[in-house]
């Protein structure tokens, strides 16, 4: 059976802790929450830098700078009208789970972020794996409507891991 999360270390700051299992306990609480198995499902989490990540970011998004976590859904599955919940997908068989997509996650930028927000670097990193694994889910927070559904479904699970609301 594959691992829930495929973790990729591009930049060695990110062994300064268990990027792997921190990925997978956020994984597997996102999930949980939102009543979805853990088995049945794979995404892929690269860990790399500022520069990387700003090229991505310019690929992507049109947009040349570094920003803290990228997504990129397998498939669409965003909600038909703002404000309503994802048509969140079907776990695969054992042997050919459901790629839900891949994210990135850049060191310094999270490490600048963590230490602003004065807390642990690994809390702030759960918290942008729980934001980016949402995005494959088909969250967004372009409007209004939807951002408060996907803040709050944040704040949620953050809780039932036992860490504060990021956004209170």
């Amino acid at each position: 059976m594959e691992p829930l999360v495929d973790t990729v270390i591009e930049d060695p700051r990110w062994q300064t802790f268990d990027l792997p299992t921190v990925a997978t306990r956020a994984c597997r609480a996102a999930l949980a929450h939102l009543n979805l198995p853990a088995q049945g499902f794979t995404l892929c989490l690269m860990g790399c830098d500022d520069a990387h990540i700003a090229g991505l970011n310019a690929d992507f998004r049109g947009k040349p700078t570094p920003t803290n976590v990228l997504s990129w859904p397998s498939e669409e599955r965003a909600a038909d009208y703002a404000g309503e919940v994802p048509d969140l997908p079907e776990p695969g068989p054992a042997d050919d789970p459901e790629h839900l997509g891949d994210i990135a996650i850049a060191w310094e930028t999270c490490a600048r972020e963590a230490e602003a927000a004065n807390k642990p670097m690994v809390d702030h990193v759960t918290h942008l794996v729980i934001h980016g694994l949402l995005h494959l889910l088909g969250y967004d927070h372009i409007d209004d409507i939807d951002a408060t559904l996907m803040e709050t479904t944040e704040a949620e699970i953050l809780e039932s891991l036992g860490l504060s609301d990021p956004y209170a």
